[in-house]
């Protein structure tokens, strides 16, 4: 098991927090679903914190994941492997060469036939221009360098996919995000699209952006990937935990940034 992936011998609070959302959410929701929020009704998960969470977010000072930003400046700067050359040796200025980048992925990757997440892209740049091997999905010099280049496009807005070759994969996000999964038998939309706002077992219903990853959780006590998230949403649901880097999850990735389009990035952001 991943050492960040939700250990099952952990407190049952999670298992009983899934049992309720599923029987508030049945009840309300039934068996229909509303369409899409409105772009105009669209609202960062920033807008829900609590005062001294969004003053943490704000200042780079007091946000945690400040120490990830920093440690993935001198790792953007380190020469690495056989090729000895390092980020910077090829695109230069992160804060000038990365601005926008992370708002416009994933994105279409011909060796892949597909698309690929920010942090698979960074694996594939050191595997075939560093001569390095690449690093293991939520491992700290990776998150450290996705968050690095995601910081340069803060206060950008998403941008709408204008690749016609993503079209497939957008529409297979948006099946996995509107599928019914698990033995809970709920889907992401039924929170995050129909129920945003209301309240489950006291916890807010978010409408599961993602403009901040990776982001600083206060529940994780570290900064994690939107990957890691999804994995804990399906573990809630006792759902299939697709694997870190699939295209299950590539695929949600997308679906959700172009569910997310014009919205500013706020990486790295803070979340309960």
């Amino acid at each position: 098991m991943n050492r960040l992936a939700p250990s099952p011998h952990t407190s049952g609070r999670h298992v009983i927090a899934a049992a309720m959302m599923a029987l508030v959410l049945l009840a309300v929701a039934g068996s229909a679903r509303s369409d899409d929020i409105p772009l105009d009704q669209r609202r960062s998960g920033y807008a829900d914190l609590g005062r001294d969470s969004k003053a943490m977010q704000d200042d780079d000072t007091a946000n945690p994941a400040t120490f990830w930003v920093l440690d993935g400046e001198v790792l953007w700067n380190q020469k690495a492997s056989a090729a000895d050359r390092s980020c910077a040796d090829c695109h230069g200025d992160a804060t000038v060469s990365m601005k926008g980048v992370a708002a416009r992925y994933p994105a279409f990757s011909p060796a892949h036939n597909g698309p690929i997440d920010l942090e698979q892209r960074i694996n594939l740049c050191r595997t075939e221009h560093q001569q390095a091997a690449p690093l293991p999905f939520e491992n700290h010099d990776l998150l450290a360098l996705t968050v690095y280049v995601g910081r340069q496009s803060r206060g950008m807005p998403i941008a709408e996919a204008s690749d016609e070759r993503l079209r497939p994969f957008i529409s297979r996000g948006r099946d996995l995000f509107t599928r019914r999964q698990g033995q809970i038998n709920l889907s992401c939309a039924q929170c995050h699209d129909d129920n945003w706002g209301k309240r489950v077992a006291g916890a807010l219903l978010p409408q599961g952006h993602p403009n901040g990853y990776p982001i600083y959780r206060l529940e994780w006590q570290g900064l994690g990937s939107l990957q890691r998230r999804l994995r804990n949403c399906l573990f809630g649901l006792r759902a299939e935990l697709y694997a870190f880097g699939s295209s299950e999850l590539v695929a949600l990735e997308l679906f959700l940034m172009q569910r997310a389009r014009g919205m500013t990035i706020e990486t790295p952001a803070v979340r309960p």
